[in-house]
């Protein structure tokens, strides 16, 4: 049986030099000012880094194109694609895509001194897109979760490996300043052993929008809970079994998968994340909770983020017992995440975050939406 010292090593293996994502955590640096500096070093000799971006059709299109036109001095956006006419005419509606240069992926991915793009298609898009991309020499940021192939998804990670082109995800709970606390507590041993997690990520959505919804097989688990799978599997690693429970609550106007809870077992933990689109207020709801034996982390809600801390004994300036704590204020949703994908661009550092985590990550994202994959190799 491996030592609780052999599993930290192997979690620090897969998440090496932590970076961005160590950085205003346990000390509660300013994000702001981190964000200042790696802007600045992002931004090097005013060479900003040429950048496109395909797709406006997921959730977080709009986001990820405001944020790279916000990081001027880091981000030279050039163009942006959408071959879909109804999305574009509504896209073109919007004060986010007004002014930027509509090509077509042809013409983008052949720009003069293109290093990079932002894949922001529907989901079931992003690999293909992603793969042509990184056939083109390109640099991505593919939004998530990255389709329902393990396999397409390993094609695509490789590939990028093998041209030694960054491919990050994107799940921007790993820029969230409270997740950041928690996986450096856990790191640290704040918590010792965890024997527990536990995560709610919900929504109430409208009748109208349970139609767009339907395109996600995996349902409200494959879309939501993804954000807290890749952060569970960032806690505890890879689970040795999934079971998904997928319940649809109304089978009387459609088929969507709309209430799931999948349970993730561990040799020593179990751990269960939940995700809805009928709960009334669900996003003040969601939360990710850690326990260990010496203390638990309880970020609840999520985002403007909150977080209470138990300890057994004092650490650093927490004291034991329970307490809030206060967490810098984020620039943005999308800032640091995409500040930290430049870095990657122009091999300032590695990723904090390997291929092999992403497609742990994948693979128990798919197990626990319900869906089948290939090859069997998480559950016995």
């Amino acid at each position: 049986m491996s030592s609780k010292k052999d599993k930290m090593s192997r979690r620090q293996l897969l998440y090496a030099g932590s970076g961005l994502a160590g950085a205003g955590v346990l000390g509660l640096v300013a994000p702001a000012a981190v964000l200042q500096s790696n802007k600045a070093r992002a931004a090097g000799a005013d060479k900003r880094i040429k950048v496109g971006q395909i797709g406006t059709a997921h959730p977080h299109a709009r986001g990820k194109i405001e944020t790279l036109r916000k990081l001027d001095e880091v981000f030279d956006v050039v163009g942006i694609v959408e071959p879909d006419a109804d999305q574009r005419n509504a896209a073109l509606k919007e004060a986010a895509y007004q002014g930027l240069k509509w090509m077509t992926e042809e013409e983008l991915l052949n720009t003069a001194g293109l290093k990079a793009v932002a894949v922001e298609t529907v989901e079931n898009e992003l690999v293909p897109t992603g793969m042509r991309c990184v056939r083109a020499g390109m640099h991505i940021h593919i939004d998530k979760p990255p389709g329902e192939s393990l396999s397409a998804f390993r094609e695509l990670l490789d590939t990028a490996g093998a041209r030694n082109m960054t491919v990050q995800a994107g799940y921007m709970f790993r820029y969230n300043p409270a997740f950041q606390f928690c996986f450096k507590a856990v790191r640290e041993g704040w918590l010792g052993d965890i024997f527990e997690v536990h995560g709610v990520i919900s929504k109430k959505i409208s009748a109208s929008s349970r139609k767009s919804w339907l395109r996600y097989t995996g349902g409200t688990m494959f879309n939501l809970g993804s954000h807290l799978v890749d952060a569970l599997v960032i806690v505890l690693g890879k689970p040795d079994k999934v079971t998904a429970y997928v319940r649809q609550t109304r089978p009387e106007i459609d088929n969507l998968n709309d209430n799931q809870l999948a349970v993730f077992e561990y040799p020593k933990a179990t751990a269960t994340i939940r995700s809805s689109v009928v709960e009334v207020e669900g996003g003040r709801r969601r939360q990710f909770v850690v326990c260990g034996d010496q203390g638990t982390v309880d970020i609840r809600p999520l985002e403007r983020p909150q977080l209470r801390l138990a300890l057994q004994r004092d650490r650093g300036q927490y004291n034991k017992g329970y307490q809030d704590v206060e967490l810098p204020k984020m620039p943005g949703r999308y800032d640091e995440q995409l500040i930290d994908f430049a870095r990657m661009v122009r091999g300032e550092k590695a990723p904090d975050y390997t291929a092999e985590h992403d497609l742990i990550a994948h693979e128990a994202l798919l197990r626990a939406s319900g869906l089948d994959l290939e090859p069997a190799t998480c559950n016995k």
